[in-house]
């Protein structure tokens, strides 16, 4: 093994683009950043993947493959004196070298617009050519000036043959890996390493590595240097899942909770709802998201489905975690099965926007309220049919101003609930329009159509 003290990820860090390893559809034949290095030529670019799949060793191969001067610019480290510093040098580098300056900006989400405004005329005058690095969506954080500017390349999580393929060169490689020390794995060792990385090659590299430490080098004369199931989970201790609270893998599993919900999926909405409170997301936000689907995907359906949200918030700030984590599953699991509609978002919608077409429309005469003399003499009222006088509770009269007179905004499903309240307001309708021919005198300031 190096001697060096460098960790073993960075011993291992490929120096062309056929060490590299994962990224086929921006590395592949024919794919952009292999034509890219067949050109010589680079563009700005934004890398935007997870951790550990491969952004900084990208930018330093595509700038040496491109013959720029490598600068490597931490966003959360440096500031606006060393941009200053980073330009002049480049200045100067193209006046006497002639050569081009690759600025490389780690968590370039983390730049504050005046960084971001300070290097900006550079990228535009071609001083600079831009490589930043991110894992988090850049549209959230990156000017549109900068982002305009530069393309944005996906990079994937590694999968776990690539996973594999790392784990085997780094056990085999006498000069940069652990080679010399003659290790083995056992199988059950190497897929716990591959699954706890969770598609990030440096997790891997680093846990591998303190897994080689672990073994004591007297007890390698009995069990020849193999790294053991116990071994790797000593070393792990436990997983830390890739989360950003703020951004887009925040979004993504919240989504997918959502629609595991929608699409009636328990298992799933389960699945994504544990994944997130493992990851350390609050509780209390997944209980209010859970009490908007009970309203916005369930509604009328299953009326219950509301108040079980609700009592699940109200358990969870009650108990705590990770007691109170089951009453958020428990709901979860309610809310997934029970029937669905968004019969009451899609009416809410739709009220909304004819108020934002219609206005302020007035509210009719008759269903005004009239406390003074005045208002009952300007017709306040006038004209309003108490539904507890009829036999059925039911009147005909408008209630919607007189602009929107006839609109039906909410359309019950024939799922749950939801069934009979579809049912109760078809016979409702029915009372109310057999009424009409026999019953002419009532309608009298009736607006309806």
């Amino acid at each position: 093994m190096n001697q060096s003290l460098a960790p073993l990820a960075e011993q291992l860090r490929p120096q062309t683009l056929e060490e590299f390893v994962g990224q086929e559809k921006l590395l592949g034949k024919g794919k952009i950043l292999w034509k890219l290095a067949q050109q010589q030529y680079l563009p700005s670019l934004l890398l935007w993947g997870p951790p550990g799949t491969g952004k900084t060793t990208l930018a330093k191969i595509l700038a040496r493959n491109s013959g720029a001067d490598f600068v490597f610019f931490s966003a959360v480290l440096s500031g606006v004196k060393e941009i200053r510093q980073i330009v002049s040098q480049a200045q100067e580098r193209k006046e006497t070298e002639n050569k081009g300056t690759l600025l490389f900006v780690d968590e370039i989400h983390r730049f504050n617009k005046g960084q971001q405004d300070a290097f900006l005329p550079h990228v535009e005058s071609g001083l600079l050519t831009l490589i930043g690095a991110t894992t988090e969506n850049p549209s959230f954080h990156v000017i549109a000036p900068l982002l305009s500017r530069c393309r944005v390349l996906v990079l994937e999580r590694l999968r776990d043959q690539d996973l594999f393929g790392i784990l085997k060169r780094a056990l085999a490689d006498e000069t940069n890996g652990l080679g010399s020390r003659r290790l083995k794995i056992d199988d059950d060792a190497a897929g716990h390493l591959v699954k706890m990385a969770d598609g990030d090659a440096r997790r891997l590299l680093n846990s591998l590595e303190i897994s080689a430490n672990l073994i004591d080098p007297a007890d390698q004369e009995h069990t020849a240097g193999t790294i053991t199931l116990a071994t790797v989970e000593e070393a792990i201790q436990r997983r830390s899942l890739h989360y950003d609270h703020d951004g887009e893998e925040h979004y993504n599993l919240i989504s997918a909770l959502h629609k595991s919900l929608r699409d009636s999926d328990p298992d799933g909405a389960l699945y994504w709802l544990v994944r997130m409170i493992a990851s350390g997301e609050e509780p209390l936000y997944l209980a209010r998201r859970l009490i908007r689907f009970a309203s916005e995907d369930i509604g009328n359906a299953d009326p219950q489905a509301l108040n079980v949200a609700l009592n699940a918030r109200d358990s969870f700030h009650t108990l705590g975690s990770p007691e109170g984590d089951l009453a958020l599953a428990q709901a979860t699991l309610y809310l997934a099965t029970a029937p669905k509609s968004n019969a009451i978002y899609a009416a809410y919608n739709k009220v909304l926007r004819d108020i934002k077409e219609t206005g302020s429309l007035p509210v009719p005469m008759h269903i005004r309220n009239s406390p003074t003399r005045l208002m009952k003499e300007i017709g306040y009222g006038t004209g309003y049919k108490y539904a507890h006088d009829d036999q059925h509770a039911l009147v005909d009269q408008v209630h919607l101003p007189e602009e929107l007179a006839g609109t039906t905004y909410y359309e019950p499903t024939n799922r749950g609930y939801e069934a009979v309240v579809r049912d109760r307001l078809t016979k409702w309708r029915e009372i109310l329009r057999r009424r009409k021919p026999q019953n002419p005198s009532d309608d009298k300031g009736d607006r309806s159509p």
